[in-house]
């Protein structure tokens, strides 16, 4: 009993240092000179053909829904979506640094209150405590993002000696924080309406992997579209080095196919806020992977700022958590009167 229940802890620790390993390798890739629409079209495009027989197998059941033109459109937007993403947050990730990344990603629920508020998918009361744990978690991430972009201070954790690229190759002639930071936000922006969408097209079609599959299709297909206006040169497309190479099968097979499927497989049986408690993880691995064997800088900017945009994360996921303990117990108890209700019905009647 005890393997079972530290399974979903294992998984998400691993799929954390997934993550964070996927944005030091696509840093050290993109420092290479790789093109972000090729790291993006091979990566997902391995991710699909990885995903395409596990969500066969998985979902072989017949009483899945059937494929319609409309669930298609619905995948195409999906795709849409999270290649737009992906080309902002690999561009953010190569003008700034992982450590910058993993803190950021913790920006995506706060801004998928806001959008979730514009959009009237949720209700502002002033009197309940977790929309106001909400709101001010979402204004101290935001300014906790701030605080990480326009302020770096002295470094903290750096070192002399890289084992893989040197720090002048690696980070300081495409570094610029506060245009990466942007790039970032805006990532996270745009990850927060994607998963506003998913939410949507999975009570449209619950097959996770399945929608994971055409999601990775279609954001494949879509970045080899528009790179072939972009770069008509097929010489460009080749992954000479082999850190690209490398990179690509890390993003497809760990980045994507093996971090979404255990996170979903996580979420399935613990529920979405025992798996938003270990998104912090990340900035402690990318930093540890960082400083260590890349020769980046852990600056004193960058620690304020992850501390602040954290306890804003936690904020707002501790609102959402309680929110939806209220909404069960507001269930659980109109199903109980309900139930106390039936026999008195049934005694009138049968005294009529």
């Amino acid at each position: 009993m005890a393997k079972i229940a530290a399974l979903p802890i294992v998984g998400m620790v691993l799929a954390e240092c997934a993550q964070a390993g996927l944005m030091i390798v696509s840093k050290a890739a993109m420092s290479t000179g790789m093109n972000n629409l090729i790291f993006v079209g091979y990566s997902n495009a391995l991710a699909a053909f990885v995903l395409l027989p596990t969500s066969l197998f998985f979902h072989r059941s017949t009483d899945r829904p059937p494929i319609t033109f409309s669930i298609l459109c619905w995948f195409f937007l999906l795709g849409l979506l999270g290649c737009i993403a992906q080309l902002i947050g690999y561009a953010g990730i190569n003008y700034s640094s992982p450590t910058l990344g993993t803190a950021m990603l913790n920006l995506i629920p706060a801004f998928t209150f806001v959008l979730a508020v514009i959009f009237r998918m949720e209700k502002i009361d002033g009197r309940s405590c977790s929309t106001l744990a909400k709101t001010l978690g979402t204004i101290v991430s935001i300014s906790g993002a701030f605080i990480v972009t326009l302020y770096r201070g002295p470094p903290l954790l750096m070192t002399a000696s890289v084992d893989l690229l040197s720090h002048n190759q690696l980070f300081l002639p495409q570094s610029n924080w506060v245009i990466g930071g942007m790039l970032l936000g805006f990532h996270c922006v745009v990850a927060a309406a994607f998963l506003i969408i998913q939410a949507s097209v999975l009570k449209k079609y619950p097959a996770e992997l399945i929608i994971v599959f055409y999601y990775c299709f279609f954001v494949a297909i879509q970045s080899v579209v528009v790179l072939w206006f972009v770069e008509r040169d097929l010489s460009a497309w080749a992954l000479n080095p082999k850190l690209r190479l490398f990179a690509v099968l890390y993003s497809g097979v760990f980045g994507s196919a093996f971090q979404v499927g255990v996170s979903t497989w996580c979420l399935n049986r613990t529920g979405p806020v025992f798996v938003s408690m270990f998104k912090p993880l990340g900035i402690v691995v990318a930093v540890a992977i960082g400083v260590i064997f890349l020769g980046d800088t852990f600056y004193l900017g960058s620690l304020i700022g992850a501390i602040v945009i954290v306890t804003g994360f936690y904020s707002v996921i501790w609102g959402k958590a309680n929110e939806e303990k209220m909404d069960d117990d507001a269930r659980a108890r109109s199903l109980a009167s309900k139930k106390q209700r039936i026999p008195l019905l049934q005694n009138i009647i049968e005294e009529i």
